[in-house]
């Protein structure tokens, strides 16, 4: 069994019967979103528990092997030339396991959000559309899908269906929203219902972003959903 990664854990009110994986870029730790919680309008929603995992340190190449807190290695600034498989392959197991930590606990599959920024993004984007039970959504922010050579035959059809909302800065340096884009247009291709947000900012996050995700919160965690 893989073991844990290390997390934060906030709940919006007591006995969640939703959870938020929600996982952070590169160089960052599970306190980087954590923070954002307070400032989401969860009001129509019932408690959810929000799960920021904090990713192992690894030297990154592109960094010159500086070691860091990354999901996988990075060889380029393009992001997608080159690509460590393997390491974006663990990754997507220790998140698997957080997943079936939470329906361990008590939280069903299709109540279930996972969610990343930038590394985080594409981690996300990866494992959420292989998995073989449907969850709740996918908030992508910033970031990319990658291994999209692979996606639609590694893709799972208990997710074809499941809301995705992208999110990108115009003026982002880091991952360029043309990565974004491509992204958004090869998931759209095979019938993802992708939901695509832009905002005038780097790589970082916008107020008014934070409204639209509490907006897409509500949308598949809310009462009604």
């Amino acid at each position: 069994m893989t073991a844990l990664l290390p997390r934060i854990e906030l709940e919006s009110a007591p006995n969640p019967t939703a959870a938020v994986i929600w996982l952070h870029g590169l160089g960052a730790d599970g306190n980087d979103f954590a923070g954002l919680v307070p400032e989401l309008d969860l009001a129509s929603c019932q408690p959810i528990r929000f799960v920021f995992p904090h990713a192992p340190s690894i030297p990154i190449t592109i960094n010159g092997g500086y070691v860091m807190p990354a999901w996988y290695d990075l060889y380029g600034m393009d992001l997608v030339s080159k690509q460590d498989d393997r390491g974006i392959q663990k990754s997507e197991w220790a998140i698997n396991a957080l997943i079936e930590n939470e329906v361990v606990r008590g939280i069903p599959y299709e109540r279930i959000v996972l969610a990343g920024f930038s590394q985080g993004c594409a981690m996300a984007l990866h494992t959420a559309l292989r998995l073989p039970h449907k969850i709740a959504g996918v908030m992508a922010l910033s970031g990319y899908l990658p291994l999209a050579d692979r996606f639609p035959s590694e893709r799972h059809a208990a997710n074809a269906r499941t809301p995705i909302f992208m999110a990108h800065g115009t003026q982002d340096p880091v991952v360029v929203i043309q990565r974004g884009e491509e992204s958004r247009d090869a998931l759209v291709k095979l019938g993802h219902p992708v939901q695509w947000h832009t905002y005038p900012m780097p790589h970082s996050v916008h107020p008014r972003e934070i409204a639209d995700i509490s907006a897409f919160l509500t949308q598949v965690l809310g009462i009604a959903a």
